[in-house]
């Protein structure tokens, strides 16, 4: 028997340096390094690179004609298998470019909703997915030629694909039908839950960053969630909740959440809205950042660009200047932004205490403290303070029973 090991596809990464008057936020070698992440994360390898300056995208080829023969040579030297662009094409960009490179033509977006696909563990997570990914080929099925024949149409070709060679477009209308009516059972069913949460009163934390900042290895140091967690872009894609008890005896719940990403496919985020959404019925966001990064400012930038997209930039938040074992340029971060700013390492747990202590600050600001005593005709009260607010303590004495609590503002009818 011989063992064989597939060979990784091979690919080059194509950027557009477009001039403007007041620079780039991020430049096109900073984005291709991420690129270059996300093909590593898809399978691939990339074995060239090509930035072309130029005042703004050639709306039929991406990048000029000069560059064309340029890039032409470099996947003949390099033997490439094709090419990944940093920006999302359009039809006629990408069928243009296929027919003048003769190789199979890729972009950012394609890409991400690749490893979406591998990562997709739940059945949610998978319909979600293949929604993305009909959405975005149903916009490209006009003179596709060769891109609609091939199979998948992606890095090592996973996640749904093509059902057969050629995909009409009514098949692709009715498959996206289907896939809305079951995501809308299962959204039901989210709601369900969500308002089961709701009725216990117990606080939601939900936890949001830039894809691999660390969210799901503090999900983990926090509540024991068993999460897949390592280096890698979108490591994790399927929410988790977990619940967590606080130092001061508050119990919280903590929502992990899919991780956000520069240039993010408004496909992607329309499918798992449903998904991102249970950030805006929490109580608190914890803004997960990786410190380490020196791109921290704009992957900053680009979670609150993605709340605001979200509808949901009006939570409070907590920021977590996180991966402090790996900060060795002393950099200094700054999130005006949020509430508090807390450093910290969730593998190794140095300030999680400091942490802690500031979501629990939050929490407590909507709530009076209640020092008294209860007749016991009014024992009933204390199952609402349990409910609505925080016990901290309760002794039964001879004329009823003295509570100590957190009780909200607004349940007067408690105190």
């Amino acid at each position: 028997m011989y063992e064989t090991e597939s060979e990784k596809e091979t690919v080059v990464l194509v950027a557009v340096e477009e001039d403007r008057p007041d620079g780039p936020a991020v430049t096109a070698e900073e984005s291709l390094c991420e690129l270059a992440e996300l093909v590593k994360t898809a399978g691939a390898e990339v074995v060239g690179r090509m930035v072309q300056n130029r005042e703004s995208v050639h709306p039929g080829t991406y990048i000029g004609k000069g560059k064309i023969e340029e890039l032409r040579e470099l996947l003949e030297a390099t033997g490439a298998d094709g090419i990944v662009t940093d920006d999302e094409l359009s039809p006629v960009q990408m069928k243009n470019l296929e027919d003048a490179l003769g190789c199979n033509v890729m972009d950012r977006t394609m890409v991400i909703l690749d490893i979406f696909a591998q990562h997709a563990m739940t059945g949610e997570g998978k319909l979600q997915v293949e929604l993305a990914q009909l959405r975005y080929r149903s916009t490209r099925l006009i003179g596709m030629g060769r891109a609609m024949s091939r199979l998948g149409g992606g890095i090592g070709t996973r996640g749904p694909g093509e059902k057969k060679l050629e995909v009409d477009r009514r098949t692709i209308r009715t498959r996206i039908a289907q896939l809305n009516r079951e995501l809308a059972e299962v959204k039901k069913n989210r709601e369900v839950r969500r308002e089961a949460r709701i009725r216990s009163a117990i606080p939601v934390v939900a936890i949001v960053g830039y894809t691999n900042a660390g969210k799901s290895t503090l999900l983990n140091y926090l509540t024991d969630a068993g999460v897949l967690s390592k280096d890698a872009l979108f490591a994790t894609l399927d929410p988790t909740t977990r619940n967590c008890r606080l130092p001061n005896g508050q119990e919280v719940l903590f929502t992990d959440t899919v991780g956000f990403i520069r240039k993010l496919p408004h496909h992607l985020i329309d499918a798992f809205r449903s998904t991102l959404e249970e950030a805006g019925y929490s109580d608190l966001i914890l803004h997960v950042v990786d410190a380490s990064n020196p791109d921290a400012d704009m992957q900053m930038a680009v979670v609150y660009d993605t709340l605001r997209r979200l509808e949901i930039a009006d939570r409070r938040v907590i920021t977590a200047m996180n991966k402090q074992d790996l900060v060795t340029d002393g950099a200094v971060h700054k999130d005006l932004q949020a509430e508090r700013v807390v450093k910290i390492s969730a593998k190794t747990g140095e300030g999680i205490p400091d942490l802690l202590t500031a979501i629990e600050d939050l929490l407590l600001e909507g709530k009076v403290y209640v020092e008294r005593v209860y007749g016991y005709d009014e024992a009933s009260k204390l199952q609402g303070i349990r409910k609505y607010g925080q016990l901290l303590s309760e002794e039964y004495v001879a004329d009823g029973i003295a509570v100590r609590a957190y009780v909200p503002k607004d349940r007067k009818d408690l105190m």
